[in-house]
């Protein structure tokens, strides 16, 4: 399992310069007009984890392997997308492809650089990409409920059930409201999870700033954070510009650099832990001479299951699981001595595994 986020936002927010410093490089092209970037840009890059470094070291690890996370540059979109401005449909399924929305909003001032709105406004921008995306899934519900009408006859109680659900989502999707903060989503979405809905995904807002408003923030950003409280969606404050600088530092430099400007972690960093929770993500762990390696996975998989992201062959053959708390195996800092110790527990099929688990699985196929 692995962490998708598509980078949204109108066109000349910084959203590929941004993309360009997450995965240093420059394959993003960024330039002064709309649609600058037309098919999606794609990077891996990896999960900051300091734990799977410390453990690596007491296992003296011959290879570091952290999980990743895939960041997808879309398109700027503009106002009626939904009808096919811009590049309408074909935005929209680029985002339907991703986990998550990063939406990156335009909290800085710059003549040379043009507004597609004419005004520098947050929140209002954040609102027209909002109702794009709600307009857009108002259509799809829409439909469904014909073709759920269609086909009541043949499952009349479950049909009965998925229009009165589909209704109910129309009805708040009709007053610019997103899927995912509809009443009882999450015990019916089960019944929509075949429309992929835009809204239905989690979101983040991104803040991009001047250089000179990295720390501190400024009217604007200030303005974002308001209203991303009352969407219940996190708000980070970044500066595209100084992450493309960070981007090209080596580690020292990058250190002193980020102390000047009195940065305590890097956008990236920030970005991929909040994407984490978005999507109620966590890693363990398997440690080895060979190779130390961090896997994704989603709070609350069994044992089986997480031994299954590794190969599904561990998974249909899965006996046990030999798991060492993080914390354990730091402080003791021998596989062996925590053995000895008893340190080291036996799980079975039932076992819901933990963030920070180092686990040995063992299956028979």
């Amino acid at each position: 399992m692995s962490l998708k986020c598509g980078i949204v936002g109108l066109p000349n927010v910084g959203k590929s310069t941004l993309f360009n410093a997450l995965t240093s490089s420059i394959q993003a092209q960024a330039a002064n007009y709309p649609f600058c970037t037309i098919e999606p840009n794609v990077g891996i890059v990896n999960v900051p984890d300091e734990r799977l470094y410390k453990l690596a070291s007491i296992a003296s690890s011959a290879k570091i392997l952290p999980a990743t996370v895939e960041l997808v540059d879309i398109a700027g979109l503009v106002k009626g997308a939904s009808q096919g401005e811009g590049l309408g449909n074909k935005f929209l399924n680029h985002i339907r492809e991703v986990g998550a929305i990063i939406l990156v909003l335009r909290c800085f001032e710059d003549d040379d650089i043009t507004h597609v709105n004419g005004v520098i406004d947050p929140v209002v921008d954040a609102e027209i990409i909002e109702l794009e995306l709600i307009l857009s899934d108002l259509e799809i519900v829409d439909r469904k409920i014909t073709t759920v009408d269609k086909k009541s006859k043949a499952t009349i109680k479950e049909a009965a059930e998925i229009k009165e659900f589909l209704t109910k989502l129309s009805n708040h999707l009709s007053q610019n409201k997103p899927a995912r903060t509809c009443a009882d989503f999450e015990v019916n979405k089960h019944f929509i999870s075949d429309l992929n809905l835009l809204t239905a995904k989690p979101m983040m807002y991104v803040g991009n700033v001047a250089e000179e408003d990295s720390s501190a923030g400024n009217h604007h950003s200030k303005a974002l954070e308001v209203y991303a409280k009352s969407q219940n969606s996190e708000c980070l404050i970044i500066s595209a510009k100084i992450e493309a600088e960070i981007s090209l530092l080596q580690n020292e430099e990058k250190k002193e650099f980020m102390d000047a400007l009195g940065l305590q972690e890097t956008g990236l960093d920030r970005i991929i832990r909040s994407g984490y929770k978005l999507l109620d993500l966590n890693s363990y762990f398997t440690i080895g001479p060979k190779e130390a390696r961090a896997w994704t996975f989603k709070s609350g998989i069994l044992a089986p299951a997480a031994a299954g992201i590794i190969h599904t062959d561990f998974e249909k053959g899965f006996i046990r699981a030999e798991v060492i708390d993080y914390k354990d195996y730091i402080e003791i800092g021998s596989e062996a001595k925590i053995k000895e110790l008893g340190k080291m527990r036996l799980e079975g099929k039932e076992y819901a595994v933990k963030d920070g688990d180092v686990i040995h699985f063992r299956f028979n196929v």
